[in-house]
């Protein structure tokens, strides 16, 4: 702690220790105010300037120390200065008090409490950032709320002191009239529980629940107003009609089936989406046989003296589209119409909060329902670099139709997809150069993940020009070449085909969106409230088309929300859950995380604990050669409560599954520690990290009692 926060503990400290050690608490009690009554009012009629500065100044003083008796005073002030002045008096000292102690709370242990439990004070953050205000309005409209404990509360969260100021201000007003007003009668009043009746305080709850009751009329009026212009159908086609048949879509539809809704699923394309036909898929197949191929590199590493492998490209996309159809049918229109899903095959188009318009081969058709869930997907963006419509351009959607391997392959972009088929196509046999404009590779993961997977990149044969930007493209003599500017200067780099990965972008062209006045971001993606709605509360939005995680379990996990929500709103809805969210990058070492990083850690001002452990020391990587990467784990310092991890290495993307679980129902390290794991496996490297933390915090003092205990027995 600061030295000027030490002091100013102090100074509260030594004052409040005055007020109890003083006995000042006798002269604000309710039978010394009715004594000394008259006495007041004449030193009052005296000095009536110097009374009314310095009862405001006391006021101010006692509320800022959150001392007992500012009851008392209001009732003073109501005794002497007559109801209105002392309602505009007893109203500004205790806001302004209020607020005193709210910036003292904040300056002395605001920061400690973020730092301490920023990630569980993540969502209540936000609720305040939000709706704080409201919040604070309503709590002050009740007397039998304790006003300090609410100073202390709010000076803890991201609450401005204009808006707690304000709406302290404001909100208090009703409970100071009440108490100003019986001061004005203070001769018939016998005790401060007779000022607060059973009926007065259910009247000052109701005043509390208004501002609720307020609110839900507004939500109803806005409602009608965003409604307004469209004829609601007296009768829908189905209950739900879902747009898009990737991952999000298909859960959405499936669940819409299982609780036996009448669900329509539409899909322009492909049935199973991005991730089936262009993305997970593909591409974890495409690494699968990059993998093997790269044995031919590193025989020794597996006591051979040479390995030979001979392929043909097209060999491998061809297995690649049999991986593909082998899953097909888990995605297939067969399947999910046999599950009860009405499946159709065409491009939609929303015409109304409630209707559909589909283009199919045997022309236009519409459908209406109760509820409408966008599930469209993403696709890969193509960036308007000059140049780049001049050559050969290849994206994650068209590179699996390619059946010769490009001898010198360009790849834009340190991303997860881009790092993932610059390896393989290195393994493979391409001359890769991977162009990053930032300072490294996967800027989400921590500098020695990101580390790591560069240096098996370089490895492998990839050229890696971080801190380079793309500026145009050209074909000079025939030869396709991208021009780079960097601190360094300028390149030019020839190459054959160039593998764009800088993002996604949502597919929400064409949908009819701006017709119906729902707003989209800069990359496309909807914009959603907590429970995945859009401007329309019967439209919502799951998968890439939603965001902020564009990943496949991620877009499973919203369509529950979105189904069950659009299903049974107005009985039940939820908000989305995204505390425990994995990913992985499926490089070679992978990298996996879950949680806090140290950078996020850093970014957001949360204390942490860093425990590390180094799977070059585990049995089992040893043994298969892969000894390489680490398990890192965050947690409060000296609490073994999961914050996130982070695991590079072989096999990380299962490994990460089992401190998913953990934080997900809350269980420490010590839980880990506690469970038996097979011998000899990559998962001990949890375990064995578990263990390191319990190194680091072993009962030192404990333990030298029992060394003691030991050397008696001998």
């Amino acid at each position: 702690m600061s030295i000027k926060k030490v002091a100013l503990l102090l100074v509260i400290v030594a004052l409040v220790a005055g007020y109890f050690f003083f006995d000042v608490g006798q002269y604000l009690s309710l039978d010394y105010l009715k004594a000394q009554r008259g006495a007041f009012q004449a030193l009052a009629g005296e000095h009536p300037v110097a009374v009314l500065g310095g009862f405001f100044a006391l006021y101010v003083l006692v509320t800022a120390l959150s001392l007992p008796g500012a009851a008392i005073m209001t009732l003073a002030a109501g005794a002497l200065f007559g109801f209105w002045v002392a309602l505009l008096l007893v109203s500004f000292a205790s806001s302004v008090g209020a607020t005193l102690a709210f910036l003292a709370a904040r300056f002395l242990f605001k920061d400690a409490v973020q730092a301490r439990f920023g990630e569980r004070l993540k969502k209540i953050n936000a609720g305040v950032e939000k709706d704080g205000a409201f919040y604070l309005f309503t709590l002050r409209l009740i007397p039998a709320f304790p006003f300090f404990v609410i100073n202390l509360v709010m000076a803890l969260t991201p609450l401005k002191t204009w808006t707690f100021y304000w709406v302290s201000q404001v909100g208090m007003l009703a409970g100071t009239a009440v108490y100003v007003n019986a001061g004005t009668q203070l001769g018939e009043l016998s005790s401060l529980s007779g000022l607060l009746s059973p009926g007065l305080l259910g009247a000052l709850v109701l005043l509390g629940l208004f501002p609720w009751l307020a609110r839900a009329v507004l939500a109803v009026v806005r409602r009608r107003q965003v409604y307004r212009g469209y004829d609601k159908p007296k009768h829908f086609d189905r209950n739900l009609i879902v747009i898009g048949a990737g991952s999000a879509g298909l859960v959405s539809a499936y669940i819409a089936a299982t609780v036996k809704a009448k669900v329509s699923l539409i899909e322009a394309e492909k049935m199973g989406g991005d991730c089936l036909n262009t993305g997970c898929v593909p591409s974890k197949a495409l690494i699968k046989s990059a993998s093997l191929a790269h044995l031919e590199r590193v025989p020794e590493r597996y006591g051979f003296k040479r390995i030979t492998t001979e392929f043909d490209f097209a060999d491998i996309q061809a297995r690649i589209q049999r991986v593909i159809g082998r899953i097909e049918p888990h995605d297939s229109v067969e399947r999910y119409q046999a599950l009860g899903v009405d499946c159709i095959q065409g491009r939609a188009r929303l015409v109304s909060p409630w209707e559909v318009a589909i283009e199919t081969v045997d022309g236009e058709r519409r459908l209406s329902a109760r509820a409408i869930v966008i599930a469209t997907g993403a696709r890969p963006l193509v960036p308007s670099i000059p140049g780049i419509d001049q050559v050969r351009v290849l994206t994650s959607e068209n590179l699996w139709r390619v059946t010769e391997l490009p001898p010198r392959l360009l790849v834009l972009g340190g991303g997860p997809i881009g790092c993932e088929l610059a390896q393989s196509f290195a393994r493979l046999g391409s001359r890769v150069t991977q162009v990053e404009q930032g300072p490294r590779l996967l800027p989400r993961e921590d500098d020695d993940a990101a580390r790591a997977v560069a240096e098996a990149l370089r490895e492998d044969g990839v050229e890696l020009l971080t801190g380079h930007k793309a500026i145009r493209f050209s074909v000079e003599d025939g030869e396709q070449r991208v021009h780079t500017e960097s601190e360094q200067g300028q390149r030019r780099l020839p190459f054959d085909a160039v593998l764009v990965a800088v993002g996604r972008r949502a597919n929400t062209a064409g949908l009819g969106l701006e017709d119906l006045g729902i707003t989209t971001g800069d990359n496309g993606t909807l914009d959603l409230d907590e429970r995945l709605r859009t401007r329309f509360p019967n439209i919502y939005g799951c998968g890439d088309v939603a965001g902020p995680y564009q990943f496949t379990h991620v877009a499973a996990h919203q369509a529950w929300y979105a189904a069950v929500n659009a299903l049974f709103s107005g009985l039940k809805t939820f908000k989305a859950d995204y505390r425990v969210i994995p990913w992985a990058t499926f490089t070679a070492p992978e990298v996996a995380r879950v949680g806090l990083n140290e950078q996020e850690a850093r970014e957001k001002g949360i204390a942490v604990e860093v425990t590390r452990y180094g799977i070059d020391d585990l049995d089992r990587a040893i043994a298969d050669g892969s000894d390489r990467g680490f398990v890192k784990v965050l947690t409060p310092p000296g609490k073994d409560r999961i914050l996130g991890v982070t695991i590079v290495g072989e096999a990380a993307s299962d490994l990460i599954s089992e401190y998913v679980l953990a934080m997900k129902h809350g269980l420490g390290l010590n839980k880990i520690l506690g469970t038996i794991h097979i011998y000899p496996t990559r998962a001990e490297a949890n375990k064995f990290a578990a263990g390191e933390w319990k190194k680091a915090h072993k009962p030192e003092k404990l333990l030298r009692w029992v060394q003691r205990f030991h050397t008696a027995r001998r």
